[in-house]
């Protein structure tokens, strides 16, 4: 196979993913880490009241089908629901993709229903926010996963200073969006990178970092910017004026793919390109793994995700939802959306990450801050959105209006009571927090 006959299959792999507009959904993953109540420490996936006991008992007693890997629990499936462990233990919820945002709630508050009442027990927090709240990356047992030792032992040759915090240090909230054609897929990439600054600062909810307090803002955003330049950040091309399938297919090739999966087992490869490991035809699965490696602020498989905001709390990680719903799943929206950031290029954008690393939602980009531009696409995504719909970005423009962002938050609850703090920021039973 030619470099061109594996360019293709890359880009048929992602072709297949278009959709007509009526059958466009959002999908939803949400990172936690759960933490002792007490102590505050995180809670790693061995020992007593672990992680593994919460998968195990969510297998035994609720009727989850189990994945398991030398005779460990490590990733759960229940109807919607896709619940799996990150390296360093933190836990991962995925909910099956709707149109609908309020189907999605209560998909949501279904599972957590059944899950915050187990922890509880345990004297546990299921926590959200982007960074451990006082736990070191060195403390935390990695999981017991090959490909996240292959992953551990790549980045440590080869990653940037922050690759480790990456994998065991860091929790998101992601959304992913279908595209109808190239043209679709093409706008919708470049205004996902475009507001890539906006969402870092505006969902940044990480105060704590090592144990102690961080003095700038954007963790998240930092420790990404210092994992693997060749598969974190934004690509550079992803403001060009040809940007197509074929040019993401080309990124793909020419990275590192660290791991594949050799008869049931995934042999470390390295720093070996993609497009050198690919001798016959490529199957789903290879293809899959390959975009599934790298780890951009918006991401392409058979779908968009869009991956830079941390994780928060409910009813602002609904409002992401919204937000996300109302720009991109409406064409007028998305339309002046683009029309706001045309101009984005690398430069500009590297520029605007760098000065809201010190300045938050107040960094500026073109004479208006984020905030404000913020608050202009909520407007905007409001036009994409039914009425009902509309109400789940309040909770969003209300702590604009205050120019505040989670970690603003979660920092005076902290200096007040650090418990307080870590307990306000993790799923409450009823919602309410």
């Amino acid at each position: 196979m030619n470099y061109e006959q594996k360019r293709q299959k890359i880009v048929q792999y992602i072709k297949k993913g278009e959709k007509s507009p009526d059958e466009f959904t959002l999908g939803l993953e949400l990172e936690h880490f759960v933490t002792d109540k007490n102590t505050h420490e995180t809670i790693g996936y061995f020992g007593d009241e672990s992680v593994s006991d919460i998968l195990n008992l969510l297998k035994d007693k609720y009727d989850f089908k189990a994945h398991e890997e030398n005779g460990h629990v490590l990733s759960l499936h229940k109807g919607n629901y896709d619940i799996a462990t990150e390296p360093a233990a933190q836990f991962e919820v995925a909910i099956n993709s709707k149109r609908c945002i309020k189907e999605l709630e209560d998909d949501y508050k279904k599972l957590m229903e059944i899950l915050i009442p187990i922890l509880d027990s345990k004297n546990l927090n299921l926590t959200t926010l982007g960074y451990h709240p006082k736990s070191k990356i060195d403390d935390i047992k990695i999981l017991p996963k090959k490909r996240y030792e292959h992953m551990y032992n790549y980045f440590q040759k080869h990653g940037a200073k922050f690759a480790h915090n990456m994998m065991k240090g860091t929790a998101s909230m992601q959304v992913t969006i279908d595209f109808e054609n190239e043209t679709d897929f093409k706008k919708k990439y470049f205004v996902a990178n475009a507001l890539s600054p906006f969402i870092y600062s505006t969902f940044d909810n990480a105060y704590i970092f090592e144990s102690k307090k961080y003095e700038y803002r954007n963790l998240r955003q930092t420790i990404w910017q210092h994992c693997d330049r060749q598969r974190t950040g934004v690509y550079p091309f992803s403001f060009d004026d040809n940007l197509s399938y074929e040019k993401y297919a080309d990124h793909i090739l020419n990275t590192d793919i660290i791991f594949v999966n050799e008869n049931g087992e995934d042999i470390y490869k390295g720093d070996v390109k993609f497009k050198d490991l690919i001798k016959d035809e490529m199957d789903d699965e290879l293809i899959f793994h390959a975009l599934s490696i790298v780890f951009p602020d918006v991401r392409v498989k058979r779908y968009i995700e869009i991956r830079m905001a941390d994780e928060v709390n409910y009813p602002l990680n609904f409002s992401y939802v919204a937000f996300t719903k109302g720009i991109f799943y409406n064409q007028s929206s998305l339309d002046e959306v683009y029309e706001i950031l045309k101009d984005m290029d690398i430069y500009a954008l590297e520029n605007l990450k760098s000065r809201a690393e010190k300045d938050s939602i107040k960094a500026k980009y073109k004479e208006k801050t984020i905030r404000d531009h913020m608050l202009k696409f909520c407007e905007i995504a409001k036009k994409g959105l039914d009425d009902k719909e509309k109400e789940y970005l309040d909770s969003l423009i209300k702590m604009l209006q205050n120019y505040e962002t989670p970690r603003d938050i979660f920092e005076k609850l902290y200096e007040k009571s650090p418990s307080k703090a870590i307990d306000e920021f993790s799923v409450k039973g009823n919602f309410n927090g």
